[in-house]
């Protein structure tokens, strides 16, 4: 009784917590359910193109994490303009951030033009998954401007704490997705058989939808009269100063835990192809678990911005502890199917009626994965939500640092080093992804229990 007292208090901001939170959730988890389609598609498609996809997909959001972080790293700017007050610099802000799409979306299509081949010999795959690899990774590179475009178009709502536009308009391109990304696979409805092609293509159209459905509703007269969305394009060297010197860290720290990721996948790769297979498989099922926590700690980011912009640090360390306790209870809930009902998430990926004869290798090692990824859940969605925390107020830096050190020397070096002459498992090798994440939310806790950040800002302070 206690506890559900506590829970349902006004004082702990549950409310306000879920209302910025849930449609960011569920609008990361519609596109994480996309990915899982395609994944779905895909491993039903052929053992080859489920091997390549999440390899080429996961080096490929290496540069869209990056870039789409800086882009999205306005809406804390918007969110401590919101609580101060200053709705004119919204404008200004948010032309800032897409004259540095333009930069990134230029970037990434040189990247995909000449670099795609070299990436994905350096892996070592099979022939056939690596041509596979360089189709899937290029098609989406040349496209992620639309994919960064849709981060830093979305924080003229969410940094303001309108959450649910977004939501409303991820879900769109998802309904898009999810029909043409079958049709474009398989060939079906009159639709050329186009394998791993067709899905990269399918994602690059749900990215075109949705970066069309937020040009139409930001920039209007109306909008335009007070946040500045149209008259304030000029571009402004101080304010995008000001985005990268923030931007940068915070997106560089969530890229190294991409890359490291990236790179683990990679090794992996090494072991064997079933190992490979089984990893990816898992890592798709837990993007279903990361993204609600990524969506939460994006919202963390807007509550304390604009609670220190209202001079608030109080109340932001309230919406922080109301987000860690939704998000374990949570992850406790998800613990439960992955420990004592594997086969429930297992089985979309395996074509099969009987799960013990579909794929039999494949299936147990992505069993036996699916318990380490229930462990370190607990330390994730805490990382998490303290990261948020830090990147609303500006604290940025600190966990760059940390992210830098911990992905070399607590994951990547070590499993290589296993892989290469140790002979590691599968499971093994995971075990070093559950030690890489718990030194994460150790530096993470550190950092946000020091309370540094409750007298940090990104904009300027003129009071």
């Amino acid at each position: 009784m206690i506890f559900l007292k506590k829970i349902t208090s006004k004082e702990n901001h549950y409310q306000e917590v879920l209302r910025i939170c849930l449609p960011l959730v569920l609008g990361l988890s519609a596109t994480t359910v996309m990915e899982f389609t395609d994944r779905v598609f895909l491993a039903n498609y052929s053992i080859e193109a489920i091997s390549a996809s999440l390899p080429a997909g996961i080096t490929a959001y290496l540069f869209l994490a990056f870039f789409g972080g800086v882009g999205s790293y306005a809406g804390v700017f918007i969110a401590q303009y919101t609580g101060k007050g200053d709705f004119k610099m919204i404008g200004s802000v948010l032309w800032q951030a897409i004259y540095f799409t333009l930069f990134a979306g230029i970037f990434m299509y040189l990247v995909a033009t000449f670099a795609t081949d070299a990436i994905f010999m350096l892996a070592g795959h099979e022939q056939e998954v690596q041509r596979l690899e360089s189709i899937y990774f290029s098609i989406l590179c040349k496209g992620g401007i639309l994919h960064v475009a849709m981060a830093t178009l979305s924080t003229f709502y969410t940094g303001r704490g309108y959450t649910r536009p977004v939501m409303i308009i991820t879900f769109l391109g998802v309904f898009v997705n999810v029909p043409l990304d079958y049709a474009l696979i398989f060939g079906a409805w009159g639709m050329p058989e186009m394998g791993i092609r067709g899905a990269a293509i399918a994602t690059v159209i749900a990215w075109i939808v949705n970066v069309v459905l937020f040009i139409v509703l930001i920039f209007t007269k109306k909008n335009n009269a007070t946040f500045q969305v149209l008259s304030h394009f000029q571009f402004n060297w101080v304010l995008l100063k000001r985005l990268l010197r923030f931007g940068i860290p915070a997106a560089f720290q969530f890229t190294m835990d991409i890359l490291a990721f990236t790179l683990f996948v990679l090794l992996v790769g090494r072991i064997g192809t079933a190992e490979l297979a089984a990893t990816n498989i898992v890592l798709s099922i837990n993007a279903l678990t990361f993204m609600p926590s990524m969506g939460a700690s994006q919202g963390i980011s807007i509550l304390v911005g604009q609670a220190l912009g209202r001079k608030s640090p109080a109340l932001a360390s309230t919406y922080v502890r109301s987000g860690v306790t939704l998000l374990l209870i949570y992850t406790f809930l998800i613990d439960l199917v992955f420990i004592f009902a594997p086969d429930v998430v297992l089985g979309p990926f395996f074509p099969a009626t009987d799960l013990n004869v579909a794929d039999p290798i494949v299936l147990a090692y992505a069993r036996d994965l699916l318990k380490i990824v229930a462990i370190y859940l607990f330390c994730d969605v805490l990382y998490m939500i303290y990261t948020g925390a830090l990147r609303g107020a500006g604290d940025t830096r600190f966990m760059m640092i940390a992210a830098t050190l911990a992905a070399p020397f607590c994951l990547v070096i070590p499993v290589y080093v296993g892989i290469e002459y140790y002979d590691f498992s599968v499971v093994t090798a995971w075990f070093w992804i559950l030690f890489f994440i718990i030194t994460l939310f150790v530096a993470s806790c550190f950092r946000y229990h020091q309370g540094k950040w409750k007298t940090m800002l990104v904009i300027e302070d003129k009071s």
